[in-house]
């Protein structure tokens, strides 16, 4: 009995130590269809009703024209004087942008950022006139119009200010009514779909053909590269959707990722996948540091000598220079391991990256190393 408990523990430990297969995705996470995509919408507007945190208008000549030209089109007249002596503070020139989900129809209400274009200091409070919304054709697609919701919050007094989150940015749910529909051919001549991969990997195009295959039958889906896979859609156009819905429920297992270091250099950020390895190699890295220090004198004149006081500045500079030892690193088969062995070296964020990008020239670093 205590044999058979024995095997049955080496058995779990074996168990425990082989990696772990990739875990089943349904289909609408890993593709996209051809010709089912969103639309960006972008447009020009007056945010108006600020307390007195909209634009200076001296600054910001743009937003004055704006004004006369939506109170010429509602019938009011302003001669030249008047509209050089205006001192706009309630009123601020804004972008307005969206996005228009694919099959939407006429009347369909879509929500719209409000964004600043001037110098106005707060947008909260305020309401957006009606903004034509076009997309790239220059076609008005969207019409936006309606209350701000801005999330930040700030208060100044006698030159002091403290601010939470953006005021110049605002947003409005439900903003922009649909005026005008883009065509979505999801079905192409002849029958034909189109699915595309969100990731580039010929193993995973392959597992989703075999997958499709095995529920639609043999000839329904055939990949085209390493990305796009060709489907034959029911002859019965009713029947799209419903072919749809069943692909996009189907379980796949997509293949282990390529091996990838992720550098942000700007904010020193370090990402790295499970399947990332190391070589055995050996570095050596020193840090180097230059210190400036500046000090002024000031040279008093003698008594009654009708000289003045001078102040010169003197400056000295200090170069230090880190010893870096010779470092062996291990091979490392696991991210645990390449984790342990980089912690080892004892280098920051920044001088990480350095030392990753050598180890990737030298060949110790398997994985592709981009950096963002």
């Amino acid at each position: 009995m205590k044999l058979f408990l024995r095997f049955v523990f080496i058995a779990l430990a074996l168990a425990a130590a082989l990696p772990q297969a990739a875990q089943a995705e349904r289909l609408k996470d890993l593709v996209s269809f051809q010709g089912v995509r969103d639309n960006p919408l972008i447009g020009y507007g007056l945010v108006v009703g600020l307390d007195g945190t909209g634009d200076q208008t001296t600054q910001t000549p743009f937003t004055t024209q704006s004004l006369v030209n939506m109170l010429g089109n509602l019938g009011i007249t302003l001669n030249a004087a008047t509209t050089q002596n205006m001192q706009l503070k309630n009123v601020a020139a804004v972008m307005v942008t969206a996005v228009l989900p694919p099959f939407s129809r006429p009347g369909e209400a879509i929500d719209v950022t409000v964004s600043s274009l001037g110098n106005a200091k707060s947008l909260r409070g305020g309401t957006l006139l009606m903004a034509p919304l076009k997309g790239a054709d220059g076609q008005v697609y969207a019409m936006a119009q309606g209350n701000l919701a801005v999330g930040g919050a700030g208060a100044s007094a006698n030159g002091s200010k403290v601010q939470v989150n953006q005021l110049a940015v605002g947003r409005i749910p439900g903003g922009a009514l649909v005026e005008r529909a883009v065509p979505a051919a999801v079905t192409q001549a002849g029958g034909v779909m189109t699915m595309e991969l969100n990731t580039l990997d010929f193993d995973t195009t392959q597992k989703i053909v075999a997958a499709v295959n095995n529920d639609f039958g043999m000839g329904t889906a055939i990949a085209l590269d390493g990305r796009t896979i060709q489907l034959r859609a029911p002859s019965d156009p009713s029947q799209v959707v419903s072919f749809m819905a069943q692909l996009e429920n189907i379980d796949v297992r997509p293949a282990q990722a390529a091996a990838k270091v992720i550098v942000n250099a700007r904010t020193g950020s370090i990402v790295m996948n499970q399947m990332v390895t190391l070589q055995n190699c050996a570095v050596a890295h020193g840090n180097l540091s230059v210190v400036i220090n500046t000090t002024t004198a000031v040279s008093q004149p003698g008594a009654f000598s009708n000289g003045q006081t001078v102040a010169s500045k003197q400056s000295s500079i200090q170069l230090k220079q880190d010893t870096g030892a010779l470092k062996q690193v291990a091979a490392s088969a696991t991210l645990a391991d390449v984790v342990k062995a980089l912690n080892a070296l004892g280098a920051t964020p920044a001088d990480l990256i350095s030392i990753l990008q050598s180890m990737k020239a030298a060949g110790a670093l398997r994985a592709d190393l981009e950096i963002i």
